[in-house]
């Protein structure tokens, strides 16, 4: 696996053990096809839902191909090394096709989504490791993927936030009372709420209550996925969203937002509505004033700053329309490791304000070198 020495090695890490592992093969498959062979050295490195770490197949078609999702499977095992001075991978199986050992990664790109991979976790084994990698660190990550303090700190920062409840043990505390929200609660909330998993993403877990009787079963579902969970007051406006990358000074740029339109029929844009089903329209940019595009750029700069996030980001928003008539713009989520699909929409709205994929791509991985982690500076 040696590689010209001009090359820069990039361990791309994709699927994972959480809900999201086939969305992450497709966008660790967009990402390693934009890195330049001329630059790069790319090195597959998947995660399999059980946790085994592989060296995996290079030509493994990594997209969903007539509604079937892609996964991690077969491949040579490898393990990160934890001693800074290794430098990357070792291979637990070797072989004359592989060699002894994988060493020296330069950077890693991991493109994992949900658990195990966009909360903190990776990022630490990563900072122990002392390898640079792409995206926020340890903190940043793990605020960003629990909706309860990424509230708390967009919050602090003064951004708008909508009305929710935590629901802590809630398998637990659907069992012991599945009423579970008061009289106040429920008014303050009103109709419809969202119930989603605190820390998940790709709609995965999530339901759209519109009669309290749904309520039992839907934090049933979402508790299937993370025991802590949101139930969110639907806040009725557009949606639109907004991507952030760091700047060659570090300072975070904003690109022109986009937003995502549901067709007739499709109530809320769910896993389904994202990635299998043609159920909505995007306008990239998105048809605003410039005062309100600047005022969605502003403030998806604010929270990436209030989260303390690195490299890049995706801030999504409802906009709507306030009791005295004015714009009423509220963050929904931060997402620390957007998606990389052909379809996301962080790459696309960067590519509408200039900068395509394999430029982002490069962007990205350059910057994690230049930057590094806390461990490799």
């Amino acid at each position: 696996m040696s590689g010209k020495p001009d090359k820069v090695r990039v361990a791309v890490v994709f699927g994972g053990r959480s809900a999201e592992h086939s969305i992450s093969c497709v966008s660790a498959g967009s990402v390693m096809a934009a890195l330049d062979p001329e630059r790069y050295e790319v090195v597959p490195v998947g995660i399999a839902t059980d946790g085994r770490w592989v060296l995996a197949d290079p030509d493994q078609r990594l997209a969903i191909t007539d509604g079937k999702l892609p996964e991690v499977v077969g491949g040579t095992a490898v393990s990160l090394v934890g001693d800074p001075a290794g430098r990357g991978l070792a291979v637990l199986e070797p072989s004359a096709a592989v060699g002894p050992a994988l060493t020296e990664v330069d950077v890693v790109f991991p493109v994992l989504h949900g658990a195990y991979g966009e909360d903190g976790t990776i990022q630490g084994l990563l900072e122990m490791a002392g390898l640079p990698y792409v995206g926020s660190g340890v903190f940043a990550s793990a605020a960003s993927m629990d909706k309860e303090f990424t509230k708390k700190l967009l919050a602090a920062a003064g951004l708008p936030q909508g009305e929710h409840v935590v629901l802590r043990d809630a398998a637990g505390a659907v069992s012991a009372d599945p009423a579970l929200l008061d009289d106040a609660a429920r008014e303050r909330l009103g109709l419809p709420v969202f119930v989603k998993p605190a820390r998940a993403g790709s709609s995965i877990g999530i339901t759209r209550v519109t009669d309290w009787a749904q309520f039992p079963a839907a934090v049933a579902e979402a508790a299937a996925v993370d025991p802590k969970v949101l139930v969110e007051a639907a806040v009725p406006g557009r949606e639109i969203e907004c991507g952030v990358l760091a700047g060659p000074d570090g300072r975070p740029q904003a690109s022109l937002p986009a937003e995502i339109r549901l067709r007739p029929g499709v109530d809320w844009y769910d896993f389904a509505a994202k990635y299998l089903d043609d159920a909505a329209d995007f306008d990239i940019p998105a048809a605003l004033s410039p005062g309100q595009t600047e005022a969605v750029q502003e403030a998806a700069r604010r929270a990436y700053l209030a989260l303390d996030c690195r490299g890049l980001a995706r801030v999504d928003f409802f906009l709507g329309t306030a009791p005295d008539g004015s714009d009423r713009l509220v963050i929904n989520e931060v997402n620390t490791m957007p998606g990389f699909t052909p379809i996301s929409m962080f790459a696309r709205m960067w590519a509408a304000t200039g900068v395509d994929f394999a430029d982002l791509v490069d962007r990205l991985v350059t910057g994690a070198l230049d930057g590094g982690s806390r461990a490799a500076r």
